[in-house]
């Protein structure tokens, strides 16, 4: 019960050694005194609450928010002394947005619970009590010996113990971890692979001991100890024997495992862990606007506490003879007195903190973020992939980036390799219709004929053909055969029925180019590896992985030849390969690869190393005692690597092709354009990268390249630094473009980062090369904690590029070819790097302008809205009475004025979005939050109190003589003087929304006049009826009384215009006189050809429709779209978009038709 307990509070009992100790089949020793370790469950929570935590919890929550807590303190200062509005003012408003997020938060809870439940719930195969037992998922305890069948995923992360192949290996994808599709190989050791009956598995006595439950998907690190015959072996186990919960298992027709990590402790569970909280710049603004009017409502509540005082200071005002003291009152104490009046004003003045205000942000920036899901522009039609939102909390800061720091491979480039070139001894080779052609040479052969290779050339492309990780599949799907190995065939299949499958899409390139050239991979199946060289079977047996690593950059087999030697091959960087080498052609090869990298190819060297018997019993030695050790396992692996991967003999280099992706070149133009600055920072060689800049556009050929490049000490590199900062500010007139590699970058951030990023603002662009996961999270990190505080944008594809997504105020994933791992980090995900432009130039202007808007206009009306509370205490001697009764006062921001700005919010557009892709210097208008700046922030308050003096004065000089503004000479009071402003507030906050509205559709009509509306026809029913319910009713017949009189409706209108006149002239004045670049821009029409905004919710590409039921309720509600099927096609085949010099077309997906924020994903693919 304490366990239960404990869990449902989110405690985790610590574990008291850092290995943790499994007996396979919970099979533990009977003598001593053996006390079990204790494992979590294996139930998947996900969710955030329980039953019995929520209220509590959520209301924390809740609380924590300035505004929350500052009305909670309001209404309970309300309960507890006698102030002027009843706490339902306070505690209505309170408990309506307190309720509503708590429902949205309870409901997405819910459906976690649900998916929970499904997981926890789905049934399983365990061994136990010596038979096959089915039970639910939730019940695996660690230790037992699960049953895995063909394409099932595996429920818990499992040690594998055999499978129903002889050497006991299987395949999996690990798809739902990282997104990679190929086929991995797992392995388990020999002394089980031999059980696979449930039986001998019940027989089998094992040991397993590993390190205790870690996040990263790639390091596991254990042993297992195994008794036969009285006799314990002891065999290593790494990440090549533990199958990861959420993998699938795949060409295998079963597995057993012993489960070694359950529930919230697998490593996929551990993954589930909520990144670091990011805030917007919007957010932070609003925060110190609502400090700012706490400031003021501070102020107002002391002045009137003050004047009260001081009026009272003459005893006709301090005891009226109609107002007496009582004897309690003449002897209280005066300072508890002054403390309950300046509660008591603060209670009335304390509508002008909006608490509506984060309610409604919340509503807008979960319902705006469906528009980028339901963008067609944002859709790419080849891999069915649409945008993403993971975080809809940080939509407006879209349109504030200043810098772009961008992945290179994946993410400028396809990820398609295509080999191009080699090295090999020396002499550069490319191919030729699959025949490897020396540099210089044509293929003069006939079709048909076989390239003659030499010794050498064999050997590099043999190397090529073993070195690396590559699985195979077939087309057949019963290639299994009855013995259960799936390679058994092989060796019947021609080469065309083989697949290739590879987590590195170089290594596949590579395999699949020398089996072209006739040196085929061909299977793989345990310790075997075969090869055919021209038709030629040849079998090498598999003795050691030396596995690629960030630090080594380099990977390595060692293999036993058909002869009976042992060859290791290793391929990587040159950099991580070439100092290593003792013979070979290698400044040959060195300038080759320079050369390769100069045409922008990716290039890896090849080399060998052959061991001597003596030689490779003392590297197995080594390399067996490093695996088995459970302590400094990773350092002690590195030393082993090192001494095995040294006196290499170098065999050559081969350059892979990666292709840029589409739009790539004119997007780095249009963010340029748009003031943000672009920053390239990749793992690849210097050369590479310069090429790839070059060809994108990120570099020019005008600018002048600068290198940062080889510095060896903080001296040499702070001296360089000078010099190109001089070299800048005396060339200040062309553009610089700046070339930095990792060693240089380590020592420049480490003393001299003041000068680097002097350097760096100066420059157009910057690429950063051989740059490490932790390095690129460091040059953003020290972007964003400079002085000037920029917006910062990371996107990248890859698992290396997490960190830095997660560092960057707005990180985006590109759902690419190196898993998913970049996209679940992001805080948005999009198909490809082209996208990037409309997603901020488009959206993010969008979302700013409505979200900055938003802002401003909840302050302003409710200084329109209290103000006038204020004045009012100046005519009653500050005695607090309210100038509003109290159900105005509560419905004021919750239904009078809340609909027109969530609607506007949503759906406002300052230009069409055409112009807006076509301009990108129409970015810079909003750039550096200048939308919310103080200057605007000033003007927006003062207009607020310039209304409301208005209001309460326009009203004041009508009635403050006469009050007999009926035709039959009756008087108005004071609910009547609060009604007629009440009532020319509303309307007046209202239109000057509307004047603010540029994008009229039928829902901003509807939502603008109908809350006009809505409040006539409130006020008529709430006066006009005697409620039983309500204990007084101060308001009855008094909005009837005040309609009936010609007077009051024309004060209403004069006071409106009034109010309104001078914006609209300013507006006038300002447009002509000094117009911004957005204004120049919106009178701009778009093309005829093009659909309109919302028009476009119907129409896809080539005249297709991605209209789902959504699509064609918003059609009908904005009462925009009648694009018939010709419409659609004939925009198809007309529009034409210019760019700078280019020419864009309907079939381009970059500036294609125009299909705004109100565009849906493909659902429903029927013409329109």
């Amino acid at each position: 019960m304490l366990r239960w307990i404990r869990q449902q509070l989110g405690f985790d009992p610590p574990h008291q050694s850092e290995t943790r100790t499994i007996y396979v089949a919970n099979r533990f020793p009977q003598h001593g005194h053996y006390v079990p370790q204790r494992f979590a469950d294996n139930r998947i929570i996900s969710s955030k609450y329980t039953i019995w935590n929520f209220v509590p919890k959520n209301l924390f929550e809740q609380f924590r928010r300035i505004a929350n807590f500052y009305f909670l303190i309001i209404f309970l200062v309300q309960l507890m002394i006698d102030t002027p509005t009843s706490p339902i003012t306070s505690g209505l408003p309170l408990f309506f947005v307190i309720t509503v997020t708590a429902i949205k938060q309870g409901y997405e809870d819910w459906l976690r619970h649900k998916a929970d439940n499904e997981v926890n719930g789905a049934p399983v195969f365990v061994v136990r009590s010596g038979s096959l037992v089915q039970t639910r998922s939730k019940n695996i305890r660690v230790g037992d010996i699960v049953r895995v069948a063909k394409d099932e995923t595996f429920p818990v992360d499992l040690v594998l113990l055999s499978s129903d192949r002889a050497d006991g290996t299987c395949h999996i994808t690990t798809t739902s971890l990282d997104g990679e599709t190929n086929l991995k190989t797992h392995y388990s050791v020999g002394e089980t692979a031999v059980c696979q009956s449930v039986s001998q598995l019940e027989a089998l006595q094992a040991v397993v001991e590993c390190q205790q439950p870690d996040a990263d998907l790639y390091r596991f690190v254990g042993r297992i100890t195994v008794t036969q015959h009285g006799e314990e072996i002891v065999r290593p186990l790494g990440p090549e024997n533990l199958l990861l919960r959420g993998a699938r298992l795949k060409n295998t027709k079963e597995i057993f495992g012993v489960a070694v990590y359950t529930g919230m402790e697998s490593k996929m569970a551990l993954n589930y862990k909520c990144k670091s909280q990011k805030r917007s710049a919007v957010e932070k603004s609003m925060n110190t606007f609502l400090l700012i009017y706490l400031c003021i409502l501070l102020f107002e509540a002391i002045l009137s506490t003050i004047l009260k005082y001081a009026w009272q200071a003459e005893d006709k005002w301090d005891e009226p003879f109609y107002n007496q003291k009582t004897e309690q009152e003449r002897n209280s104490s005066p300072i508890l007195k002054f403390i309950s009046d300046f509660l008591a004003f603060m209670v009335l003045y304390n509508f002008i903190i909006p608490i509506s205000l984060y309610v409604t942000v919340e509503m807008q920036k979960f319902l705006g973020s469906f528009f980028i899901c339901w963008d067609l522009d944002l859709y790419h039609e080849e891999s069915d992939q649409k945008a993403q939102v993971n975080t809809s909390d940080l939509n407006e800061e879209l349109g504030q980036v200043e810098y772009v720091f961008t992945d290179k491979t994946g993410t400028l480039t396809e990820n398609e390799m295509q080999f191009r070139e080699c090295s090999i001894n020396g002499t550069k080779y490319r191919e030729v219709n699959g025949k490897l052609v020396p540099e210089g040479m044509t293929d003069d052969s006939p079709d048909g004929s076989l390239p003659q290779l030499m010794g050498e050339e064999l050997l590099f492309l043999k190397a090529v053909s073993l070195c690396h990780t590559v699985q195979i599949s077939y087309d057949q799907p019963d290639c299994l055969g009855g013995g259960g190995d799936p390679f058994a065939h092989a060796n019947g299949f021609s080469s065309n029925h083989m697949e290739y499958y590879a987590s590195s899409p170089d290594e596949k390139a590579l395999v699949e180019a020398a089996k072209r050239i006739g040196v085929a991979f061909t299977r793989c199946s345990g310790e075997t590896m075969e090869i055919k060289t021209f038709g030629q079977s040849e079998k090498y047996k598999l003795l050691h992985v030396l596995e690629f690593d960030a630090d080594r950059r380099r990977m390595s087999v060692i293999l036993q030849t058909p002869s009976g030697g042992q060859v290791l091959f290793t391929k990587g960087a040159e950099s991580a390969i070439l100092p290593f080498t003792t013979s070979g052609e290698i400044e040959k090869t060195r300038l080759h690869v320079d050369e390769f990298a100069l045409k922008g190819l990716r290039t890896l060297v090849v080399a060998c190393r052959h061991f001597s018997p003596e030689e490779y019993i003392e590297v197995d030695r080594c390399l067996n005692s490093a695996r088995t050790a459970l302590q400094q396992r990773e350092e002690r692996l590195q030393e082993a690597f090192s001494y095995t991967e040294r006196d290499l003999q170098l065999l050559g280099a081969t350059g892979v092709e990666d292709k840029l992706q589409d739009k790539v070149q004119e997007t780095i133009e249009a963010l340029r354009l748009a003031g943000i600055k672009v920053w390239v920072l990749t793992g690849d060689k210097h050369e590479t990268a310069v090429s790839v800049s070059l060809s994108c556009g990120h570099f020019h050929r005008t600018m002048n390249i600068l290198e940062l490049l080889q510095q060896r000490s903080d001296n040499e590199c702070a001296e360089q630094l000078r010099r190109l900062d001089r070299r800048i500010k005396e060339d200040h007139v062309i553009q610089h473009g700046l070339v930095v590699d990792g060693a240089s970058l380590s020592l420049a951030l480490r003393k001299h980062e003041k000068l680097f990023m002097e350097v760096c603002k100066n420059c157009s662009a910057v690429l950063c090369c051989r740059m490490a996961p932790l390095q690129k999270a460091k040059v953003v990190r020290l972007f964003k904690t400079s002085p000037e505080k920029p917006i910062t944008l990371a996107i990248g594809d890859g698992a290396n590029d997490v960190s830095m997504i997660q560092e960057a105020h707005v990180g985006i994933g590109i759902m690419g070819k190196e898993g998913r791992q970049a996209v679940r980090n992001s805080d948005y995900a999009i198909a490809r790097f082209k996208f990037l432009a409309k997603l901020l130039l488009v959206h993010g202007h969008f979302y700013y302008i409505r979200i900055a808007t938003l802002v401003q206009y909840f302050f302003y009306k409710n200084v329109c809205f209290i103000t006038p509370q204020f004045l009012y205490q100046f005519f009653c001697l500050f005695s607090q009475q309210t100038l509003y009764d109290s159900v105005y006062l509560t419905l004021y921001n919750i239904c009078f004025t809340s609909l027109p700005i969530l609607v506007y919010s949503l759906f406002e557009q300052l230009v069409h979005p055409h112009v807006l892709q076509n301009k990108p210097g129409l970015y810079r208008d909003i750039s550096r939050n200048s939308l919310l700046s103080f200057r605007t922030f000033l003007y927006w308050t003062l207009l607020g109190f310039c209304h409301a003096f208005v209001f309460f004065f326009g009203s004041y000089i009508l009635m403050g003589e006469d009050t007999t503004l009926m035709g039959n000479g009756q008087m108005f009071g004071n609910w009547t003087f609060g009604t007629l402003v009440f009532t020319v507030m509303v309307i007046t906050v209202t239109l000057k929304l509307a004047l603010e509205t540029h994008f009229w559709t039928w829902m901003n009509h509807f939502v603008t006049w109908g809350s006009i509306a809505f409040y006539f026809i409130f006020s008529l029913f709430y006066g006009g009826i005697i409620w039983p319910f309500l204990h007084t009713q101060d308001m009855y017949f008094v909005f009837m009384q005040l309609l009936s009189s010609g007077s009051a409706w024309f004060a209403i209108i004069i006071i409106v215009i009034t109010c309104l006149f001078p914006d609209v002239v300013k507006k006038v004045f300002y447009r002509h006189l000094q117009p911004t670049s957005t204004q120049k821009n919106q009178s701009l029409p778009a093309p005829a050809e093009t659909l309109s905004c919302v028009e476009s919710l119907c129409c896809y590409q080539h005249g297709q429709s991605g209209c789902s039921r959504l699509a064609r309720f918003l059609e009908q509600m904005t009462g925009q779209c009648q694009a018939g099927a010709s419409h659609c096609q004939a925009s198809g085949r007309n529009n034409r978009l210019s760019f700078g010099k280019r020419s864009w077309s309907d079939s381009e997906n970059f500036y294609s038709n125009d299909r705004s924020i109100l565009t849906l994903s493909p659902i429903e693919a029927t013409h329109c």
